[in-house]
């Protein structure tokens, strides 16, 4: 196994909004036996609030500022010796104090879903702040891309299964 993952046991899954990170990161947890954290889950229950709510009353700096707490929070928590698996928000990458946290505690995984299957699954939700304007939506995607692309490991999205998906990991030679 991986000396890093060895010394932080920490699975940081990154992508952009609706690429799967939630549900992948699950059952990636599930099949490693780790615990599991959606970062985001966390901020509205550390805050009380939904993202979108933070996003309109307090902007997205203060989010930002937020989300950088909760991460590093879990990464000492992770470093202590509780292997996770943490599924980040689709921005939090992209900030480089969080970039460079998680790229040195534990490994990155690159949930890479293309655009359009993005676009379609935002489409049937309504609690995204980002996601309202598809213009802005789909510059935030390009721009993101130079981000993600500085993961550990990136796994193509080409199917629903997320089985797929974690197969792809639990496979990848970083992982061995």
């Amino acid at each position: 196994m991986n000396l890093r993952l060895k010394r932080t046991p920490g699975l940081y899954v990154v992508g952009f909004m609706a690429s799967g990170k939630s549900t992948i990161g699950r059952h990636l947890a599930e099949k490693l036996g780790w615990s599991f954290f959606d970062i985001d889950d966390e901020i509205e229950r550390a805050e009380q609030t939904s993202i979108s709510s933070i996003f309109d009353t307090r902007g997205e700096t203060e989010f930002r500022r937020i989300e950088r707490v909760i991460i590093s929070q879990h990464v000492r928590w992770i470093e202590r010796g509780r292997p996770a698996v943490l599924a980040l928000g689709g921005g939090a990458f992209a900030e480089e104090a969080n970039r460079e946290l998680l790229l040195q505690h534990g490994l990155v995984v690159w949930l890479d879903c293309p655009l359009e299957v993005v676009k379609h699954r935002v489409a049937q939700t309504a609690h995204r702040p980002l996601a309202r304007d598809l213009e802005k939506f789909e510059s935030i995607f390009r721009a993101r891309r130079e981000y993600y692309a500085m993961a550990d490991m990136r796994i193509t999205i080409e199917s629903d299964d997320p089985a797929v998906a974690v197969q792809a990991i639990t496979s990848h030679p970083l992982l061995k």
